[in-house]
C-alpha cells in the first residue's frame, strides 16, 4: 500500500545542511519528511570533514613527537600503530553519529524515510513506498569525489576521500592527484605518520585558489617535512604495474612517478543525478542545481542548498555554507523573508600545520575593483606565544582601503582558522583595521597578530610632522 504524505517541507539528503534544515524546521513545528539513501550525516561525518581532521589529530601527534627534543623532551621517529590509528578516526565518527541519526531526527518529529527520491511531477516525490506532496522541498544531496579524464585511471585501483579513511593498513609511497585543499591535507597528514607522499598538480602551484604569498608558506612546510611537490604537469597516463601505480608525465622524456597507493583528489561534482528533476522541471548544469540568488531552483517550490546548488550560489563546497544556505531556506520557505546568498564574506580554511585562511577579498581581487589599496602585514615570528611554542611560520595579510575599511584577509599560521574570525566579522559588519587596532587582545595569544597588523594602518599617520611635533610635546610637558 502506498502512503501519500503532505508535510510542509520535504529534505532530500541528510548531511549537514539538510540536517540542519530538518531540525530548524521541526524546532517551530512544521512537519518535515527526511529522505536519505546512504548513510545519515552524509560526506562530512562520514567521509569528510571529521574523519580527515580526526586524521590530522593523530598526524599533529606524531609530528610533536618528532619534534620534541626541541623543547628538551626525548622524543625521536614515532612508532605508528596503523590499526589504533584506523580505530580513532571511526571512533570519532561513531562518537557523533548518534546526533545525526535518524532515530534523533525522529524524536525530534521529523519522519525519515531511508529509500532513493524521484520526481514524478513538479509537486510530487516518490520514495520507497512513500508519496511526498510537500508545500516545499529542499534538495541536499552533496556532491562526490570528480575522476579527472587522465589515461589509464579508469583500470587502475585508486582511493578517493570516500575510501582512503578504510586502509588497513599504512601506504609505502602516496601519490596525489590534485594539490587543492583536500590533497595537501592529507599528504601532509600521511607524510607525517610516515609514508613517503609525492603531490601532482596541474596547476603552477599548490592551493592555486589561494593567495600565492600565504600558498607558499604552506608549500615550504609540506617540503620541509619530506613532501614532494610536482607542480604545474600533466599526467599522460597512469598504470598498474608489478603491484605498483606509475604515473608518467608529459615531457621531453616523459617523467615517471611511482607508488604504493594513488590518491584521486581533484574536486567534486555535485550529485544531481537520478532525482527526476525534468519530471519537476530543474534545470541544472556542470556547477549544479541552477538556483537563484535565494536559492530557489527553476521549479518555485523547490530549493537546493550546499554542494549540490550551482549557478549563484557560488563556487565554495563548504560544510558551514551548507548550514548558512539551511538558515536562508528557513527564512524563505517557512516565513516568506526574502533572502539574498552572500557568499563574499564566507571564510575558507585549508587545516594543514600551519593553517591558511581567508576571508573576503584576495589582494588581486581588490585591486581589481579598487583604484587603492593598502597592505597591511605581520608576520607570525614577532608573536610572543608562537616563539613559545616555536611555531612561527606564516603571517597575516589583510587588503584594506584607503581609510582602513577591511577588504580581506588572509592568514597562514597555526591555528589561522580560528585568527580568521575577528576579520571575518570585521569584514561582514564593514569595520575597519582601526576598530581592530583599538581591541584588547589577552597576553600571550596568538589572537595578537590581528592587532599587530591593524595597527600597521595606524603607521604612516605616527610619521606625520604634526603628529611626531604633538608626541614631542606631550613628552616635554606631561
Amino acid at each position: 500500500m502506498t502512503d501519500t504524505l503532505k508535510p510542509d517541507l520535504c529534505v532530500v539528503g541528510a548531511g549537514s545542511g539538510g540536517l540542519s534544515v530538518a531540525a530548524i524546521a521541526a524546532s517551530f513545528g512544521v512537519s518535515v519528511v527526511l529522505i536519505e539513501r546512504d548513510r545519515m550525516g552524509g560526506d562530512c561525518l562520514n567521509v569528510g570533514c571529521v574523519p580527515s581532521k580526526s586524521l590530522l589529530a593523530v598526524a599533529d601527534r606524531a609530528e610533536a613527537i618528532r619534534t620534541a627534543a626541541a623543547f628538551g623532551v626525548q622524543g625521536g621517529e614515532p612508532q605508528v600503530d596503523w590499526a589504533r590509528v584506523r580505530a580513532h578516526v571511526h571512533g570519532v565518527i561513531a562518537a557523533i553519529a548518534p546526533n545525526d541519526s535518524a532515530e534523533r531526527y525522529a524524536a525530534m518529529g521529523v519522519q525519515v524515510i531511508r529509500a532513493d527520491a524521484r520526481f514524478t511531477d513538479e509537486r510530487t516525490i516518490v520514495a520507497g513506498d512513500a508519496v511526498i506532496q510537500a508545500r516545499r522541498f529542499v534538495l541536499a544531496t552533496g556532491s562526490r569525489p570528480a575522476a579527472p579524464p587522465i589515461p589509464g585511471l579508469d583500470g587502475v585501483s585508486y582511493l578517493t576521500n570516500e575510501t582512503i579513511f578504510d586502509l588497513t593498513e599504512r601506504p609505502q609511497r602516496l601519490l596525489v592527484i590534485g594539490g587543492g585543499s583536500v590533497g595537501v591535507e592529507l599528504a601532509q597528514a600521511h607524510r607525517r605518520l610516515g609514508a613517503a607522499v609525492a603531490i601532482i598538480e596541474a596547476a603552477p602551484r599548490v592551493l592555486a585558489r589561494d593567495d600565492p604569498e600565504l600558498a607558499a608558506v604552506i608549500a615550504r612546510a609540506l617540503m620541509r617535512e619530506g613532501v614532494e611537490l610536482h607542480a604545474g604537469v600533466s599526467i599522460e597516463r597512469v598504470a598498474q604495474e608489478d603491484g605498483r601505480i606509475v604515473v608518467t608525465l608529459k615531457g621531453e622524456p616523459p617523467q615517471t612517478i611511482a607508488g604504493s597507493h594513488l590518491l584521486v583528489a581533484a574536486g567534486r561534482k555535485p550529485v544531481t543525478e537520478g532525482l527526476g528533476r525534468e519530471a519537476a522541471g530543474i534545470k541544472a548544469d556542470k556547477s549544479g542545481i541552477v538556483v537563484d540568488r535565494g536559492l530557489r531552483t527553476s521549479n518555485r517550490r523547490v530549493y537546493a542548498i550546499g554542494d549540490c546548488a550551482g549557478g549563484e550560489a557560488g563556487p565554495y563546497k563548504f560544510t558551514h555554507v551548507a548550514n548558512y544556505h539551511a538558515g536562508l531556506v528557513i527564512r524563505s520557505a517557512l516565513f516568506r523573508v526574502p533572502v539574498r546568498a552572500d557568499l563574499a564574506g564566507i571564510p575558507r580554511v585549508t587545516y594543514t600545520d600551519p593553517e591558511l585562511a581567508a576571508v573576503g577579498l584576495s589582494e588581486d581581487e581588490a585591486r581589481a575593483r579598487h583604484k587603492t589599496v593598502r597592505i597591511l602585514r605581520w608576520p607570525v615570528a614577532e608573536n610572543d606565544r608562537a616563539q613559545a611554542e616555536r611555531a612561527t611560520d606564516g603571517h597575516v595579510k589583510a587588503v584594506v582601503t584607503t581609510r582602513g575599511t577591511i577588504l580581506g584577509c588572509a592568514i597562514a599560521a597555526p591555528h589561522a582558522g580560528d585568527l580568521i574570525v575577528p576579520w571575518a566579522l570585521a569584514y561582514a559588519k564593514g569595520l575597519k583595521a582601526q576598530d581592530l587596532a583599538g581591541l584588547v587582545f589577552p597576553y600571550p595569544t596568538l589572537s595578537e597578530v590581528t592587532k599587530r597588523a591593524a595597527v600597521e594602518f595606524l603607521r604612516p599617520s605616527a610619521q606625520n610632522p604634526w603628529v611626531r611635533r604633538l608626541i614631542g610635546l606631550a613628552r616635554r610637558f606631561g
